[in-house]
């Protein structure tokens, strides 16, 4: 089983009939992804890829039993359709919006603490790219050709740093289990160690890059995580070692208010507690191969 997604998940997608949705749910359709119905209000009882379109989340579900959601919902209206998806008994949602207010996000998050353990409902982003298991499925935007299969997990705060770790790592002929983009944004669904969570415990994953950023605890999050609980070996770069305190430069979260979450202090974090950690991006993929002959040589 690989790790929140793969052949056999029921995937809807929320905001299919735009032609965005419908550019990006024709390309998980051709790379094998389950895509059984769409829901947009105003659009029930129409098709859209050979595939139905309700006005609501919880009819979907009833009608196909979809259990993962990917939503390409406007930021103004995004956060009730996170919230519309929860209540309809969605297990995993993936939000490609940007732009969501911070505050709606916090509504979010209060929203989705209200469900126990077991009907709560994962949500990865806002403002990601998605996950991909590759050659079984995948719920984003992210080009699927760059991936191969594998045994190593991706996860990381910036889609397109994933992009090249993965295109890095199919050149020296190492594979991907499952990529998952946490997104951008200040606050969001699912943390790093949400996803390490995940991975260690994936028996199809033997070894994890992990893409950070400047701004935020995460990081810090993950280093402990790792250090306490992980028995696979983590692969690490942080994007922004040149950034200048208090300036916000690309994602949202991406601005360094407090000790502990600039890039050079992520670093020696994660270096700490036995990461190894990429001097800079063209070599993500070199470091991971120079882990994997070191766990293999042992």
């Amino acid at each position: 089983m690989a790790v929140l997604i793969d052949e056999t998940t029921k995937v809807l997608v929320q905001g299919m009939s735009g032609r965005i949705g419908q550019f990006h749910t024709r390309e998980m359709i051709e790379a094998g992804t389950n895509v059984v119905a769409g829901a947009t209000p105003g659009k029930g009882g129409t098709t859209v890829l050979d595939r139905p379109v309700f006005d609501t989340v919880r009819a979907a579900v009833e009608a196909t039993g979809a259990e993962a959601s990917l939503l390409f919902v406007p930021p103004p209206f995004a956060a009730d359709a996170i919230m519309e998806a929860a209540d309809a008994g969605i297990r995993t949602a993936v939000c490609i919006t940007d732009g969501i207010p911070a505050q709606d996000m916090m509504r979010v998050k209060r929203f989705l603490r209200r469900y126990p353990r077991d009907r709560k409902m994962r949500l990865i982003g806002p403002n990601c790219a998605g996950i991909i298991s590759p050659g079984r499925a995948f719920m984003g935007i992210m080009p699927p050709h760059i991936y191969t299969p594998g045994r190593v997990g991706i996860v990381g705060r910036s889609g397109t740093l994933g992009y090249e770790a993965a295109s890095q790592m199919k050149a020296l002929g190492i594979g991907v289990s499952t990529s998952v983009g946490i997104g951008g944004d200040p606050i969001n669904g699912s943390s790093f160690r949400d996803i390490l969570e995940l991975f260690e415990a994936d028996p199809e994953t033997d070894a994890v890059v992990m893409i950070g950023e400047i701004g935020g605890p995460q990081e810090a999050e993950a280093a402990s995580y790792v250090r306490d609980h992980m028995t696979k070996p983590v692969v690490a770069y942080v994007a922004g070692l040149s950034a200048p305190k208090g300036r916000k430069m690309g994602h949202a979260g991406a601005i360094i208010s407090a000790f502990g979450e600039s890039a050079q202090e992520k670093v020696e974090l994660l270096s700490a507690v036995g990461i190894s950690v990429a001097a800079n991006p063209s070599v993500i993929g070199e470091t991971m191969a120079t882990v994997l002959t070191e766990q293999a040589a042992a």
